[in-house]
């Protein structure tokens, strides 16, 4: 469906970097930029909205601490946390849409699917963790929950001294729902799914689905769901408004244009930060490769004026 768009959210759709996160602050900026997606609308596209949760997911983790010192309350895993995030911003989300919907007349359905994602058992970031979550511990503490919960921790590249707990970022291979996703888009439904990159899942020797300690990538696994339901177009809004090599130094510069040997060579020079804008890249190069038309990384604010915005293709 060339009219199908996925649109993936970053953080900064709901919660700004200078913000407290006020639930008041978050309705805003939910607001603010689900108004930038109404001119798809308009022009006839079928939209599927995707989210990250990383500030949600991090505030959760940090009340599961408080209650378990303060009360005794026993920590939720990792994929419930996750849950969590999906359903309270696919609420935020979808309530700011109907609204806006409702202002500019455009009648049209809203869901929120709490979307698991299917990693492998195999993959091998379960030998690697790499994905920074939580607070900030002390040496002391982070050796004590190591040793109580088995948790991996990792000093902190910012705050030398202090420790964070760590867990694996696997590879989504398959979306839960899909077919059901794509069923709703294709009668003209907006759906809000794959949040926070989905609830981590894997399959037992048993068939069965079980939830595991991890987080995928919010827009590798939104490309993952923008392939397997058809759609034409894969957009990621983040907070700049092209993708930049040397970003931050004096050899800065627009790229406007990308392909595939392009970003290829690109990325074996190191030309994009490791963990801000690589796997942006590399989701949107997933996307053209597995037969998308095009992707875009933009800021949200600058989605309707085509004069900004990074198009990758895959020539």
């Amino acid at each position: 469906m060339s009219k199908l768009a996925v649109i993936a959210l970053g953080g900064n759709a709901i919660i700004r970097g200078d913000e407290k996160g006020t639930i008041e602050e978050q309705y805003k900026n939910s607001s603010d930029t689900i108004r930038n997606l109404i001119y798809l609308l308009k022009e006839g596209y079928n939209l599927v909205i995707s989210h990250g949760n990383g500030p949600q997911v991090g505030n959760i983790l940090m009340r599961n601490d408080a209650g378990e010192i303060m009360y005794d309350i026993p920590q939720m895993p990792l994929d419930i946390c996750v849950a969590d995030s999906q359903g309270g911003i696919g609420y935020m989300l979808e309530r700011m849409l109907r609204n806006i919907l409702k202002e500019e007349g455009i009648n049209k359905q809203v869901v929120t699917i709490v979307t698991q994602a299917v990693v492998s058992k195999d993959d091998p970031a379960f030998e690697n963790y790499t994905k920074r979550i939580g607070k900030l511990y002390t040496g002391e503490q982070a050796g004590e929950l190591a040793r109580n919960k088995g948790w991996t921790f990792k000093e902190s590249p910012k705050k030398k001294g202090m420790w964070r707990r760590v867990v694996p970022s696997p590879q989504p291979v398959e979306i839960i729902n899909e077919r059901i996703i794509k069923e709703l888009v294709e009668k003209g439904i907006i759906v809000i799914a794959a949040g926070g990159g989905g609830v981590p899942v894997y399959y037992d020797n048993q068939g069965m689905l079980q939830g595991v300690e991890a987080v995928i990538d919010k827009d590798m696994a939104s490309s993952l769901l923008a392939t397997r339901i058809g759609a034409g177009e894969f957009y990621i809004l983040t907070d700049v408004p092209y993708v930049y090599s040397g970003f931050g130094t004096e050899n800065e510069k627009v790229l406007e244009f990308l392909n595939k040997e392009t970003i290829e060579k690109l990325i074996e020079e190191k030309a994009f930060g490791e963990g801000n804008m690589l796997p942006k890249i590399k989701a949107a190069l997933q996307f053209v490769e597995k037969g998308g038309k095009k992707s875009v990384i933009t800021e949200a604010s600058k989605l309707e004026d085509r004069r900004f915005g990074t198009r990758i293709t895959l020539k």
